[in-house]
């Protein structure tokens, strides 16, 4: 046959060849960081049911014939199988981020990264809660309201019962800090469960799994909308949050509020840079009544609205008005329909002071209290908690101040606003009373929109580790154990090394054949995406 009478498909690859190839190319991901990370939350998970927070008083797992995993050689197992699964999702997470930075190996495209988000995060909603007991806190305090209390003037104490056994009692005699979204998200749950703590830890996080696919879906949009000179900011802003190990063993092993709150918080600020301002003001509005602390990222939009003006021409002074009284107005109404609905008016506020229960050296107010009362114990005794009370009482002070400076030096347009909400978040993790490793999902966040240096990415890396290795599943803490601190730190270290630097490790990392730094076409800083663009994010 001549080339003129070929058939038009000689040259296509046939149906049995694109089958092989969708079939090695899924063998390659499944042997790949990512599969080993898959494979590692499997881990955590199974680990999970011997060392970490089981609820108390309870004999589920004696009924299901598992009782022995919890003591003994089965806690000893199953202790094993915990640390392994972290350090094999460190490594992978490792890895996978110097192929992102690097541009080593090859990548799936978006829909199977976000797939493999959901492989990660699928073991560890069906592992006991660890590191924490606050989800038993949860339905404890939202489980008063059907027995006719105030969640927001009575503490769980009032109502005994498996969910009060269960949390941490240090919590029992206070009041709820969450906000009304959350609070009624909370109710729901207990509506459907009553006080089971085993229904009610699956249920609040089936409820709070729409906020890992909001993320799923916002994240990478956001990264991409500032791409910086990575070359993949989509990828690489999955990576920064949807892959961390930290972030997802806390949030969604936890469980945590923060497991919805990310999602909602990264939707809120993609609409904005999007230029829909109103619905995007609506669900930070939605945010911070899930917690406060989203609360930091409204003053925020008024800055991205208006370059969003300026791109288009001078900002006149009744624009600038008129943004400050959008988001003013849109969020306050919003708030209030959660607080009418929610029942029980802004007694939240009140609850977030018992925070100051949380001692540990993860903030620089009580880190500074610490170091005062250790270098005055040769000559003096000192006790921890009048320090704290004068450090944190400063701590506020200077938070307070530091947000606004922050927030005014960035008004210059839509990218600086975004550093100045990452920045003005690492402050409040810093300068507030008391921190705690799913916290610093508030700052990772908008820092995609940020496109960290490698120096950076090293620090959140080696913070991230460290927040795994430095608590325990069980609820304990290392962090005044010298010696394990020492290992904490070390390894820590190590990870963020790896990560920040360009040496190239083996003949595994084969670097693509331009090695440079890969600059982005964009509009102008501050031009909201036209729609042919926002359909291709």
């Amino acid at each position: 046959m001549t080339a003129a009478t070929r058939h038009p498909d000689a040259g296509a690859p046939s149906r049995a060849q694109s089958s092989s190839a969708h079939r090695t190319a899924l063998r390659s991901q499944l042997i790949s960081p990512l599969g080993a990370g898959a494979v590692g939350s499997l881990l955590v998970a199974l680990g999970s049911y011997g060392v970490g927070d089981i609820p108390r008083n309870n004999t589920w797992l004696q009924d299901a014939g598992l009782a022995w995993v919890t003591y003994g050689h089965g806690r000893s197992v199953a202790s094993l199988l915990f640390w392994a699964g972290v350090a094999v999702m460190v490594c992978a997470w490792i890895v996978l981020g110097r192929r992102i930075r690097l541009g080593t190996g090859a990548l799936p495209g978006m829909t199977a990264l976000r797939w493999w988000v959901v492989a990660w995060v699928t073991p560890l909603l069906f592992a006991v809660p660890v590191y924490s007991r606050d989800v038993y806190a949860y339905l404890a305090q939202a489980s008063l309201v059907s027995h006719g209390f105030n969640p927001y003037a009575d503490g769980p104490v009032n109502n005994p019962g498996p969910l009060l056994d269960s949390m941490a009692q240090v919590w029992a005699t206070t009041t709820a800090p969450y906000g009304p979204a959350f609070m009624l998200v909370a109710r729901g749950v207990v509506a459907v469960t009553g006080d089971n703590p085993v229904a009610g830890v699956a249920m609040m996080r089936l409820v709070m799994l729409p906020g890992v696919a909001l993320a799923v879906w916002a994240v990478p949009l956001l990264a991409k909308h500032f791409p910086g000179r990575r070359r993949d900011p989509a990828a690489a802003g999955m990576w920064l949050v949807l892959f961390n190990p930290m972030i997802l063993i806390h949030t969604v092993g936890g469980p945590h509020v923060e497991m919805l709150l990310m999602g909602v918080l990264a939707a809120g600020l993609l609409l904005v840079v999007r230029g829909a301002h109103v619905p995007g003001v609506v669900v930070l509005a939605v945010a911070t009544g899930i917690k406060i602390t989203a609360g930091v990222a409204l003053p925020f939009v008024v800055w991205i609205w208006l370059d969003h003006i300026r791109s288009r021409r001078a900002v006149r002074p009744r624009d600038v008005a008129g943004v400050f009284a959008g988001v003013i107005v849109v969020s306050s109404v919003v708030f209030g329909i959660l607080t009418a609905a929610e029942g029980h008016g802004l007694g939240w506020l009140t609850g977030l002071g018992w925070a100051d229960r949380i001692i540990n050296w993860l903030t620089v107010p009580t880190l500074i209290a610490h170091v005062i009362t250790w270098a005055a114990a040769p000559v003096a005794t000192m006790s921890l908690l009048p320090v704290l009370a004068v450090t944190r009482l400063i701590g506020e002070i200077v938070m307070a101040m530091a947000l606004v400076v922050i927030w005014w030096w960035a008004r210059r347009d839509e990218r600086t606003a975004m550093l100045g909400l990452t920045l003005a978040m690492s402050a409040v993790l810093l300068l507030e009373p008391s921190s705690l490793p799913w916290y610093y999902v508030w700052a990772l966040i908008p820092a995609v929109a940020c496109a960290p240096g490698r120096r950076m990415l090293g620090v959140v890396v080696a913070g991230s580790t460290f927040m795994l290795l430095a608590f325990a599943p069980d609820d304990s803490i290392l962090l005044y154990e010298p010696g394990k601190l020492t290992i904490c730190v070390l390894v820590s270290a190590l990870a963020g090394w790896v990560v920040a630097t360009d040496h190239r490790f083996g003949s595994a990392e084969q670097y693509s054949t331009d090695n440079r730094p890969v600059t982005h076409p964009q509009t102008p800083a501050g031009t909201p995406a036209t729609a042919s663009e926002r359909g291709s994010r």
